[in-house]
């Protein structure tokens, strides 16, 4: 039997009573410290308290998962981890191949991390949208802003959870990205993409170290971090979306708060609505500049045709606009293009530039 175990937020002392029977019945027990830090001391603690050796494993050996699968035919095996177990996406596959291999697995939850911090800042859950986790490579900026901007356009909050690291399994070695860093990242890709997802005066929440004597959670705008010393991680960081009163108002009763709670939603576009709103009086101008040179060379059999077509890419403008308050926005960015197109392909016939 394989057994997920999470200790929760808490170090070994969130373990449920439960969790504790069973680990004392397990032959082997492995702790993964690499999604979230167990120190040195929660190590020692839970191994007094199970009465068996505490084997900490590396990312490495968990995502290979063979020889923890080979052992769990025979034997009752336990991995143990900061959290609820199956936020992890690793372990999660670790139970499929387990299952796929006709062994048993059962898991034990406990609180999870992130709605831990969703709880301690009195931010409702149902109001996130999809979380991302922001590493120190640049390049991770480029699919946390996406994220931001699209949870955004839909009035959400964004989980941001910040990279994680422990070299090689020593405790020495563990790396935690500063949310000054996270910040500094994301400022410069909104310098790339120019959709107002962040900037100095967006309004964030950060939370340090959860569940420990030491937690913090401060939210107030991104330039009022600008000094802040948030301390040891591990870090999250939450941008929120359109926020409700009562929202609002546990960020300044539960929070360190550093400015009052505003709408990050009202600061963002969608690129779609954007291109309508600027394309859209463009075409209805090119379209009657386009008639009257027409009219004024005279109308034939030809010219009707031409009028025709006019006629119809004023459609497509009108179509354009329609889907774009219905919020069909893909429709609407297409209706647009094929109102320039009719406009294009007359000016190519004519040689008339009516875009001037």
């Amino acid at each position: 039997m394989l057994y997920f175990v999470g200790t929760g937020i808490g170090g070994f002392t969130g373990l449920t009573l439960q969790s504790v029977n069973i680990l004392k019945k397990c032959d082997i027990i492995y702790v993964e410290r690499f999604t979230s830090p167990l120190d040195k001391q929660d190590l020692q603690n839970l191994a007094s308290i199970v009465g068996t050796n505490i084997d900490p494993v590396e990312r490495w050996f968990v995502e290979d998962g063979r020889q923890i699968l080979e052992q769990a035919r025979q034997q009752n095996v336990a991995l143990v981890t900061y959290g609820d177990p199956m936020i992890a996406t690793t372990h999660n596959e670790l139970r499929i191949r387990a299952a796929r291999n006709s062994i048993g697995s059962k898991i034990l939850h406990s609180a999870s991390g992130i709605y831990s911090i969703i709880g301690e800042t009195g931010l409702h859950a149902y109001k996130f949208g999809k979380t991302v986790t922001i590493m120190s490579e640049s390049q991770s900026a480029v699919s946390v802003y996406n994220v931001v901007l699209d949870n955004l356009l839909l009035g959400n909050h964004t989980m941001i959870l910040t990279e994680y690291n422990q070299c090689k399994g020593q405790v020495t070695a563990e790396f935690f990205l500063d949310p000054s860093e996270a910040f500094r990242m994301l400022l410069e890709e909104e310098q790339n993409q120019r959709q107002g997802a962040i900037s100095q005066d967006t309004f964030a929440v950060v939370a340090s170290r959860i569940g420990s004597e030491g937690q913090r959670i401060v939210s107030g705008s991104v330039k009022s971090f600008s000094k802040t010393s948030f301390g040891q991680g591990p870090h999250s960081i939450i941008v929120t979306g359109r926020l409700h009163f009562t929202e609002s108002d546990s960020l300044a009763a539960l929070t360190e708060s550093f400015d009052a709670p505003s709408d990050n939603s009202l600061l963002v576009t969608r690129s779609s609505v954007r291109m309508i709103e600027k394309y859209s009086p463009r075409t209805r101008q090119a379209v009657e500049r386009m008639r009257d040179i027409l009219r004024e060379e005279g109308v034939d059999d030809s010219k009707k045709g031409m009028l025709e077509i006019l006629d119809n890419a004023e459609c497509y403008v009108i179509d354009a606009e329609r889907f774009l308050q219905q919020g069909k926005f893909d429709l609407a960015v297409l209706s647009i293009g094929y109102a320039e197109g009719l406009v294009d392909a007359l000016r190519f016939q004519k040689g008339i530039d009516p875009w001037k």
